[in-house]
């Protein structure tokens, strides 16, 4: 895809939203049922996807980390919006490759100790890049993803929560 094939496709959508900002608002939903053993098979757009315990909780390592799965999408995320603002820039990029880690202490997810916080800490995300862009378009490509990755901003910025329940009868 080239720049203006990228700008007609959303061209229309920008309007549409600049006209209606209604229309822009839309409730994203995730769905898994419990499965067998430790693990939630998670319903995606193309597969099925089963989440389980890490090994270094007791898991077999058949399933996947919803850790891992966090990290995951913040690669996806952020590759798809560089790919996008890089082409928007007029940017040509021969490769690049995203890499994220984050560090966690199994003692606060698994209780041993409650001054060890639950969940990742100190995420790092790295970009890789084969190109002739300057390092000004470079640090415009950057700050633009970082800006326009929802899930990097989700992680980066955390929305209000809330948590319920709903009884369902046999």
């Amino acid at each position: 895809m080239n720049t203006e094939d990228l700008r007609s496709l959303q061209a229309p959508l920008k309007e549409k939203y600049r006209a209606a900002p209604a229309t822009a608002l839309l409730t994203l939903r995730a769905q898994g049922r419990l499965g067998e053993g430790v693990s939630c098979k998670i319903e995606t757009g193309q597969a099925l996807v089963v989440a389980g315990l890490h090994p270094a909780t007791g898991g077999d390592g058949f399933a996947v980390c919803s850790g891992d799965m966090l990290l995951e999408a913040l690669v996806g995320c952020a590759g798809v919006t560089l790919n996008a603002v890089a082409t928007a820039l007029g940017i040509k990029l021969r490769d690049a490759t995203i890499q994220a880690e984050g560090d966690l202490d199994f003692r606060g997810t698994l209780g041993v100790s409650k001054e060890v916080p639950v969940g990742l800490q100190n995420i790092r995300l790295k970009f890789t890049f084969n190109t002739d862009a300057t390092e000004e378009q470079l640090d415009a490509l950057l700050r633009l993803t970082e800006r326009y990755c929802v899930v990097y901003q989700t992680v980066a910025h955390p929305p209000a929560m809330k948590v319920s329940h709903h009884r369902k009868s046999d």
